[in-house]
């Protein structure tokens, strides 16, 4: 007996996988978080390296503030100290025979003229020596007189034959002896006259008083030495001590500026000499700075001075862009072309308030740190940045 059998298309139940769906849907879900796990770990690997990278990229290449200085006109100045005196310094004292100083006429700080009378002496006994001599002329010119008449009356009487020729040359001889006596009465009475005004303590030169050392009453004499103190003009002068070195670099003619010591006042002068020899001990020499007066510059006092010893074309820079190093050194910080910087030594010319000037190193066309130097090494590379115009 035969049997068909008959399949028909649908799949028996029992033959179909129901799990194969949610098996796929798995196997996604998992490639899908592995892919994110993946990614999530190439971001944090490469992430923090750039941000390391950028991190240390930054502390690598500082931001600097550079500038090129050019050239500039700089003066060259000579700082010095010293006292200050009378240019010319005039000491006055007894010229005479002296005596009792009656009356002070001057007082330090006074102006006087050429032959003023600064102290008088008492006189009263000089005084009566002159009279006593202006009538000595009187009486020498009577006698001149007298003997004159005499002479004309004798030539009147020689004709006549009552007189004779000697009587005439006596009489001509004692004329002359009697005018002569006159002279001398005269010159006697204009001595003592010159002794009187001798008494009198006067000004040599006009000028300006600085000290006095006499009182009325007091007793002078040709040992009392000096009475007065002038400063010829009012002329007065700064003794500066300068180096050997700064001395040759001076020339009469500079102009300096003088402060007094205690006072903001700056009186203006010009070196008029300079010390010929220098102090083997101290290795100084001496300029004489003449300056007009002014009641800020009292002799005997000190002062300091800046000459001017001439000018030259120098770059100037800032001071915070001027290092030192532990050997004493100057250096600056230079950006080259590659933004490296460099390292160049200068020598450091006249520091003041508008910079300092640099004699050697560089030209003044580099491009020089002008601060946080102290915060570099050279060869390390910088991002320059040019400081702004004041």
């Amino acid at each position: 007996m035969n049997y068909e059998t008959h399949v028909t298309g649908d799949v028996p139940a029992t033959m179909i996988d129901e799990d194969a769906p949610r098996r796929r849907r798995w196997l996604l879900i998992g490639v899908i978080a592995l892919v994110m796990v993946a990614i999530a770990a190439w971001i944090s690997m490469h992430g923090g390296k750039e941000a390391d990278g950028a991190a240390a990229g930054g502390a690598q290449v500082p931001v600097v503030t550079v500038f090129s200085p050019g050239q500039s006109t700089v003066q060259r100045t000579v700082s010095a100290t010293g006292s200050l005196a009378a240019r010319v310094e005039m000491p006055v004292g007894v010229v005479g025979e002296g005596g009792e100083v009656s009356r002070v006429l001057a007082q330090p700080g006074d102006w006087v003229r050429a032959g003023q009378v600064l102290a008088v002496v008492e006189r009263s006994v000089q005084t009566e020596q002159s009279r006593s001599l202006a009538a000595n002329i009187e009486v020498a010119r009577a006698d001149a007189k007298l003997a004159q008449a005499q002479l004309d009356r004798a030539k009147a009487l020689v004709g006549r034959g009552f007189i004779s020729q000697a009587d005439i040359d006596q009489r001509t001889a004692t004329r002359d002896a009697a005018n002569a006596r006159v002279n001398v009465a005269i010159a006697q009475l204009a001595e003592q006259n010159a002794r009187n005004g001798r008494l009198d303590i006067r000004a040599p030169a006009a000028g300006l008083v600085l000290t006095r050392t006499v009182e009325p009453g007091q007793i002078i004499g040709s040992g009392s030495g000096v009475l007065f103190r002038l400063a010829k003009g009012g002329e007065m002068e700064m003794l500066a001590q300068v180096s050997e070195g700064d001395l040759a670099a001076l020339r009469v003619g500079n102009s300096a500026t003088v402060t007094p010591v205690g006072g903001t006042a700056q009186v203006a002068g010009r070196i008029w000499q300079l010390s010929p020899v220098v102090d083997p001990q101290n290795r100084q020499g001496r300029a004489r700075i003449a300056i007009p007066y002014t009641p800020a510059i009292r002799p005997g006092g000190f002062a300091s001075a800046v000459i001017v010893a001439g000018s030259g074309v120098a770059p100037l820079l800032p001071e915070a862009a001027v290092m030192s190093d532990d050997k004493g050194k100057n250096y600056v910080y230079v950006v080259n072309a590659r933004n490296v910087v460099e390292r160049r030594d200068v020598t450091v010319g006249q520091v003041s308030d508008a910079g300092v000037s640099i004699l050697s190193g560089i030209d003044g066309r580099e491009r020089i740190v002008a601060t946080a130097g102290a915060f570099l090494n050279p060869g390390e590379k910088v991002k320059p940045e040019p400081a702004k115009a004041p």
